[in-house]
């Protein structure tokens, strides 16, 4: 379905950000990309958005190569980046002008109504919550029904309630037509909850450290055992990646070894 194979990405300053990224992803599959700063995480999604072009490498969505924005991607922001002159439902139905308007207007309240908004299709973003806007953020890139949603850690500025809160509602809307989620997150229990293996990075460059896979049934008990386990599992390939050497430093001390 997502097919990332051989990514390499390097700035015109000489910064190699990635280093030969292959990773793929099944229809419906959710993989959360974890890892330290300068790991190329945001990077690696603005690749497979379209929004940057690799060095080497190419992204593949159901066989076809992704470069420029595609209809086929969508993605949600750190930010709700909410336009403030449209109406909540406005800003949900935005990219739906394609559909009928009676359609369009169906999708629009169902979504509302799936992550606790019924009846805001009125206001306006300037009188919604930090938490309600993320909502109709999360709601606009899912209601067009993309095959990909790429997710920039959404929750990240979110209290811890309120982010579980978005995480279930977030999980509800996609149950509906399960696109295949590729989330980034510096949370492991936000990495553990969420998804179906989480994907560690080692920065400088960034590459693939850890694919871990995150075998528990949804909905999840956070206070299970087995999800301790595996918030475990991926905090100590964190731990291993940050601690492990850059390739750099492997190759100066194998140079430097005869000293």
């Amino acid at each position: 379905m997502l097919k990332l194979e051989n990514l390499c990405k390097t700035w015109p300053n000489g910064t190699r950000a990635l280093e030969r990224v292959t990773l793929n992803m099944e229809a419906g599959e959710i993989v959360a990309l974890v890892g330290g700063s300068g790991c190329g995480k945001t990077t690696l999604l603005r690749l497979v958005s379209g929004l940057e072009h690799p060095s080497t490498g190419s992204v593949g969505v159901d066989g076809e190569q992704i470069a420029a924005p595609h209809p086929a991607v969508g993605i949600i922001f750190q930010e709700p980046r909410l336009l403030p002159w449209l109406t909540v439902a406005q800003n949900i139905g935005f990219g739906l002008d394609d559909l009928p308007k009676g359609e369009r207007e169906a999708r629009v309240d169902e979504a509302l109504l799936k992550v606790g908004l019924a009846g805001y299709g009125p206001r306006w973003p300037r009188e919604l919550s930090g938490g309600q806007a993320q909502r109709v953020a999360i709601v606009r890139a899912l209601v067009a029904r993309p095959k990909v949603l790429l997710m920039d850690e959404p929750f990240s500025a979110l209290d811890a309630l309120t982010r579980a809160s978005l995480q279930d509602h977030l999980l509800a809307l996609w149950e509906a037509h399960r696109p295949t989620l590729l989330l980034v997150t510096h949370d492991v229990e936000e990495a553990a909850a969420m998804a179906d293996r989480a994907v560690v990075m080692q920065p400088r460059p960034g590459r693939v450290f850890a694919d871990i896979p995150v075998p528990l049934p949804r909905p999840r008990d956070r206070l299970s055992p087995q999800f301790a386990e595996c918030k475990r599992a991926i905090l100590a390939a964190l731990d291993g990646s940050l601690a492990a050497p850059a390739p750099e430093a492997r190759e100066t001390r194998a140079a430097s070894g005869w000293w």
